[in-house]
Order: structure tokens, then C-alpha cells, then sequence
């Protein structure tokens, strides 16, 4: 079993440093930790009496790691869900919240199980995932996967500043979709050709 410290040293290090990209709904993002979050949480690093960008700069990479393993694994109860899945939710959890659980939602009811579209992980929910993946143990940390794949996708259909996400200027894969394909298998992963056809209507 991996180590979930493992598992959010590898988000952090997949998130990058400081960011401030106004295209970015999350605002000013260090190792991944919005300033959105930061807030949230009160966490006033330079102690002027408000948390800003300049706060966001002082995060560090083990206190973002804390905040991860924190906020967005023993929070949501990720620990719930079956092995296969806790890396892929997690990282997805930090890149989407509650949207990360609602992809499995509606997966697990694709697979018929029965379960709420409300982007918690309770006992319905970690009890669906688990009959799934006794059905289908070899499949479905890919059909995740993959569901986040599509996910992003039809974020950038809609959104047009998200599309720099998800397709690079030259035309090929972006981060959202190779961080996707990072827990797919590469037979699952798109070619470089089903990308630029899915993705011609972008313009």
C-alpha cells in the first residue's frame, strides 16, 4: 500500500511552484494550494492581517503536503474508497474538489450502484465503490481515469480560457490530459491523432 505522504509529495511536485495566471479560477495557486484555500483556512503567513498573493508566494512545499494529506484526503475519506482509486481522487480532489468525487458518483452509477450525485464521500458512496471494484478489480482505477480524461474535456468544450489547459499552442496533449493519462493505462491513453480530432472544434 502507498504511503499517502508519498502520494501528496507527488501532487505538489505535478501542481509546480507559485502561479498567479488570470485565466485560472483558483487564483494565485503555490504547489497547488489556492489562495482560495488559504483563506479558508485562515492561513496568514506574513502576518499583516489578511492572506493574499504575497501569502500564497510564502507557502511551502511541506506545508502544502500537510494541507494535501489534511483537507483533501482525510477529509473527504478517501482512505474509503478502494486502494486503486485513492491516488487518482486525491489528485483530483486537489485539482477539482468535490468534483472529483462527483465523477466517481457517476460512475458507480453507470456501473448501477446506487449512490447520490453530491460530491461526498459517505457510506453509500465508499460502499458502491467497493462492490464496483470487486466486479471489476482490473478496471475501473482506469475507468476513472478516464472519466477524468472527459472531464476536462468538456470543461474546455465550454470554457474557451480552459482550453490552454488542456491542449498545448502546438496542438498536442496539455496538463489536464496528461495528468488524466498518468492513471491510465497507456493502452486507454489517446493517440495523438484522437486528441487533435477531438479537439479540432476548438479552433
Amino acid at each position: 500500500m502507498r504511503d499517502v505522504r508519498e502520494i501528496a509529495n507527488e501532487i505538489v511536485a505535478r501542481e509546480g511552484g507559485y502561479v498567479n495566471d488570470p485565466d485560472d479560477p483558483g487564483g494565485a495557486t503555490n504547489h497547488g494550494v489556492t489562495i482560495h484555500t488559504m483563506r479558508r483556512l485562515g492561513l496568514d503567513l506574513d502576518r499583516d492581517g489578511d492572506v493574499d498573493a504575497a501569502d500564497v508566494a510564502l507557502l511551502s512545499r511541506e506545508q502544502a503536503v500537510g494541507i494535501f494529506i489534511q483537507h483533501y484526503f482525510n477529509g473527504p475519506k478517501i482512505n474509503l474508497l478502494p486502494q486503486v482509486l485513492q491516488a487518482s481522487v486525491f489528485d483530483m480532489y486537489v485539482n477539482a474538489g468535490g468534483n472529483a468525487v462527483r465523477i466517481l458518483q457517476r460512475l458507480l452509477l453507470q456501473m448501477d450502484q446506487p449512490v447520490s450525485l453530491d460530491g461526498v464521500i459517505g457510506p453509500q458512496t465508499a460502499r458502491a465503490a467497493n462492490k464496483a471494484y470487486r466486479s471489476a478489480p482490473e478496471h475501473i482505477a482506469d475507468a476513472y481515469g478516464i472519466a477524468r480524461r472527459n472531464y476536462y474535456l468538456n470543461l474546455a468544450d465550454k470554457r474557451r480560457a480552459s482550453r490552454k489547459y488542456a491542449r498545448t499552442r502546438a496542438g498536442g496533449k496539455g496538463g489536464w490530459i496528461r495528468r488524466a493519462e498518468e492513471f491510465i493505462s497507456p493502452k486507454f491513453h489517446m493517440t495523438e491523432a484522437e486528441f487533435v480530432e477531438r479537439t479540432a472544434a476548438w479552433g
